[in-house]
Formats: structure tokens, C-alpha cells, sequence
């Protein structure tokens, strides 16, 4: 058996077994990728929204507006029951990929909830527990309940755009026109499009039907609103 044989067997060899390691490596990433990172981020972000509510419920009763809160801060509760009668994910300000992580992250500079103008808000739709995997679901009419230390704000969908990640009109006060003035409250959901894909962005829109204080209402009822 020549020398040469032997020495192209054992790069073959070689490279066999990197090429196996590689892919074991690889599977085992998708795995933290794909279920791992949801497993652990459903569970911090259900922590929080417990936490979140704990503090809203031991807060005097107040009908002042939220206040802007620091960006990274939790500030409200959304509740959105086409996704599941007991959906709730933290909203924290801003939309750093490390906020998102988290739970929903509201577009710094937009509305605050129940505010003229619009509360823009975008969410993972695959990993990291996946808040918005069921964008695409959301019918006209549905609720969508945005709960803060104050109040209950209920949304209702109004339908929806699928557009290129730079169009960033489409959380303007008045969407998709810089020049109005708004006088609506309105909502804007955002995430990514198509499923496993960041090329384009499916959004939902939704207005202000109802808001109404914690001291007067519970989240049952104004989720059972018509």
C-alpha cells in the first residue's frame, strides 16, 4: 500500500469526522436557537409580567398618564387573546435586540398607551418566546388590551400591511404620513416577515376603542368588552 494511498485515506478520514463534528455543533446550536432560547424567554417573560402585575396591583389608584419610562424598563402588559386566553407579554421601552429578548419592545418616541398618536410596539415572531408568532392570525376587530399601573387600554384591529424593514412610516403618529397631525390613538404591531426571514416586516394596526381605570374595571371584564 503506497505511502500517498495512505496519506489521502487519513485526510479523508480527516475531514469525515470534522465535517460530523461540524454538523453535531451546528444541531446543537439550532436546538439553543430555536427551543432553548424560547423555553428560557417564556419563562422570564411570564416572571416579569407576574412581577409587572404585583406592582400595578399594590399601586395607589391614580388617573394620571403612564410617565415615558427609561429605556430597558417593563412597563405594561400586553394581552392579546386571539394568541391564547392567557397571552400576556412584558412591554418594555425601546427595541435593542436585548429588549426584545425580553418580551415586546415599544418604539422609543411613539405614543405611550391610550395617548393621541400611535403606540408602536415590535416583537420576536420565532425564538426567544416568539410574542408575535401569530401576527399573521390577528383578524379585524380583535382586542388587543395594553394593561399599565393606571389603566386598561383597549385596542381593536383595524388590519394589516406587510412592508420592507426601512419603511419606518408605518409608526409615525399618523401612519404613513409624516405631514398630519394625529388625533387618534392608535396602535401599530410589528415583526418579522416571512416566518424565519427579516426581509420584510408583517404590521398590524389597530385604534383606541376604550380605556378605562384599574379602580373601575378588572382585566377580565374589559377583555370580555364588545
Amino acid at each position: 500500500m503506497s505511502t500517498v494511498g495512505n496519506a489521502v485515506r487519513h485526510v479523508v478520514r480527516t475531514v469525515g469526522e470534522l465535517l460530523i463534528t461540524a454538523g453535531v455543533v451546528l444541531g446543537l446550536f439550532l436546538v439553543w436557537q430555536l427551543w432553548w432560547t424560547d423555553v428560557v424567554a417564556e419563562r422570564e417573560q411570564a416572571q416579569e409580567v407576574v412581577s409587572l402585575t404585583q406592582v400595578f396591583e399594590s399601586a395607589p389608584p391614580s388617573t394620571e398618564p403612564v410617565a415615558e419610562p427609561m429605556p430597558g424598563d417593563a412597563f405594561a402588559i400586553i394581552h392579546i387573546p386571539r394568541f391564547g386566553d392567557d397571552f400576556a407579554r412584558p412591554v418594555i421601552n425601546d427595541t435593542g435586540l436585548d429588549v426584545l429578548a425580553r418580551g415586546v419592545g415599544h418604539y422609543v418616541g411613539t405614543a405611550l398607551p391610550g395617548e393621541v398618536g400611535n403606540f408602536a410596539v415590535a416583537g420576536h415572531r420565532t425564538t426567544y418566546g416568539a410574542p408575535f408568532n401569530q401576527i399573521a392570525e390577528l383578524q379585524p376587530g380583535d382586542p388587543v388590551v395594553i394593561e399599565t399601573a393606571t389603566a386598561f387600554h383597549r385596542y381593536e384591529v383595524t388590519g394589516h400591511d406587510i412592508v420592507r424593514p426601512w419603511q419606518g412610516e408605518v409608526i409615525l403618529p399618523v401612519p404613513g404620513d409624516p405631514d398630519a397631525e394625529p388625533t387618534e390613538a392608535l396602535l401599530t404591531m410589528t415583526s418579522c416577515h416571512p416566518m424565519w426571514s427579516a426581509r420584510q416586516r408583517y404590521v398590524v394596526h389597530g385604534e383606541l376603542v376604550e380605556t378605562v381605570p384599574r379602580s373601575e374595571t378588572t382585566l377580565a371584564e374589559i377583555l370580555r368588552s364588545p
